[in-house]
């Protein structure tokens, strides 16, 4: 596998996700602001997002695909049928489990809400609130089916499908907001949240529909059958269940998240997202691309005995997570403001509205690279079947996040819910990599320590560039579309010119792993 190959490809179809996802929150911040309507959409769709991301995403795709390769390997006359009886005996007994789950959800809704609202003291208790998070919930169910046959496409190397699919959510999203603004201008707030919630549900079934096609595409078929539990079945619920309650730690995180904002002044929730959108955005091309690229790429390593070739993939990601996340940190950091403006001011989204969600912005992309850093580190414990380590340190960074969030945020407010997060999320890297070290896992090499040392001294020049050159575009960041556009292009075009051309003479960017970029890379297997 060429790693930059992959990361090009999850990254390149991921971003393009992310444009449509930017056009998308343009939207619903013209037309839903930061009021009432804006808050319930947020809180009913970051529900089933973070269900979907405990259960279906990292638990299930951590512990699936180390067994699937094991069924593919069995499989030597190439005809999968191993793999397909195990992929089947998956969906059967986790179909009917996700239809329950959203089914005693869909009943405990009311108090779901009443909760994170402050036990209904924060006004955001009532039935359209409620009634958005139930339209909205079906969703989890299309989404956890998908991640199954996303799983499979991954551990064959095929990733261009499934980082296509979320491309599907946001064009259902866009359009159902277009009919908002056809049918009423977008005036109607609560009934445009009523039509995106309906859409979200419609955006799974695509996506699972989307994913299945694939799947068959490359020769794998399906039989949904009674549920059994198999030993491959107990196997595989011996491994979800440590890396649930892992990955449960940090959702955990982010409910109690959602219980503070709920505590917050009106717009909190939609200030914490709207900042979270450009955050995710290097997150999203980088982080997740590497983690669903090299945990097969590991999973064969360590499955051969090639220690050195597991080193050399896992220092190839961290230098690659490095030398785009650092200066994409400084840079979202020193022009939150400008960015917010451009992408989000207008109709119902305010001058205030902004200040404010750059304020959160700043505070978020402190543990930007430290998010990357997580994704590219834990796979190294799941490509052993090692599910359980993860438990502890994302524990550990519970337990610090929830006494930060204490601390910070009847002081700062929403901003300071995003800080205690990146404080919390640098402390889980700084624990992984502790334990990876001690156990003979992965070291970071002392040529890699210093460019990476060398990476953050360019991107604080570049940061200083970034703050010097913004006076000039003030009057366009909330300008015509053009002029939007084009402010921020020069931006982020200067910062890249200065960032890169100090990163190639300090010696920042290793020149010889431009190698990579061939079919003889030796990060390839």
């Amino acid at each position: 596998m060429n790693l930059l190959k992959a990361v090009g490809t999850i990254g390149g179809l991921t971003m393009v996700s992310r444009l449509f996802g930017f056009v998308r929150d343009m939207l619903l911040a013209r037309i839903l602001g930061a009021g009432v309507a804006g808050d319930a959409w947020q809180l009913a769709f970051q529900l089933p997002n973070i269900f979907r991301r405990l259960f279906a995403e990292g638990a299930f795709s951590a512990a699936f695909v180390p067994l699937f390769n094991r069924k593919l390997k069995h499989d030597d006359d190439g005809d999968r049928s191993e793999a397909q009886g195990f992929a089947s005996d998956v969906l059967s007994v986790l179909l009917p489990v996700l239809i329950v789950f959203t089914a005693v959800l869909q009943i405990a809704m009311p108090g779901i809400i009443w909760f994170i609202d402050d036990f209904g003291r924060g006004g955001r208790t009532s039935d359209f609130s409620i009634n958005l998070a139930r339209l909205t919930f079906p969703y989890l169910t299309f989404i956890s089916v998908m991640t199954v046959f996303a799983a499979i496409l991954n551990s064959i190397s095929r990733f261009a499908a499934a980082a296509a699919a979320p491309v599907l959510l946001n064009l259902c999203l866009i359009a159902a907001l277009l009919v908002s603004m056809w049918l009423d201008g977008g005036a109607d707030s609560e009934a445009a949240a009523m039509r995106i919630a309906i859409g979200a549900s419609l955006a799974g079934l695509l996506q699972m529909a989307w994913l299945w096609w694939a799947a068959h595409r490359e020769g794998f078929r399906f039989r949904l059958h009674r549920p059994k539990v198999t030993p491959e079945i107990r196997e595989l619920g011996s491994l979800i269940v440590p890396a649930t309650m892992g990955a449960g730690i940090y959702y955990i995180s982010r409910f109690l998240d959602l219980f503070f904002l709920g505590r917050l002044e009106e717009g909190s929730f939609v200030y914490l997202s709207m900042a979270d959108r450009l955050n995710q955005l290097p997150l999203g091309i980088i982080g997740i691309a590497l983690g669903v690229a090299i945990l097969p790429a590991l999973s064969r390593f360590i499955a051969r005995g090639d220690n050195d070739g597991a080193q050399r993939i896992q220092s190839n990601s961290i230098e690659l997570a490095m030398m785009l996340t650092i200066p994409a940190a400084v840079g979202l950091f020193f022009a939150s403001e400008p960015l917010v403006k451009a992408f989000y001011f207008g109709g119902k989204f305010t001058a205030e509205n902004v200040s404010n969600t750059a304020f959160v912005l700043s505070m978020l992309v402190i543990g930007l690279p430290a998010y990357v850093l997580v994704k590219v580190l834990t796979p190294g414990f799941f490509a052993r079947k090692d599910t359980r380590s993860p438990v502890i340190t994302a524990a550990f960074s519970l337990v610090l996040n929830v006494v930060l969030n204490i601390m910070l945020v009847p002081r700062m407010g929403v901003a300071g819910l995003a800080l205690a997060s990146a404080i919390a999320a640098w402390t889980n890297c700084a624990l992984l990599y502790v334990m990876l070290r001690r156990r003979g896992y992965y070291h970071l090499e002392g040529a890699l320590m210093f460019r990476i040392v060398r990476i953050c001294l360019s991107a604080a020049a570049m940061g200083l560039a970034v703050w010097w050159l913004m006076p000039y575009g003030s009057a366009w960041y909330g300008g015509g579309a053009t002029q939007r556009a084009l402010s921020i292009l020069g931006l982020t075009l200067s910062g890249g010119f200065v960032f890169f051309s100090l990163a190639w003479l300090t010696g920042a960017i290793d020149r010889t792993k431009l190698a990579m970029l061939s079919r003889k890379s030796p990060v390839q297997e």
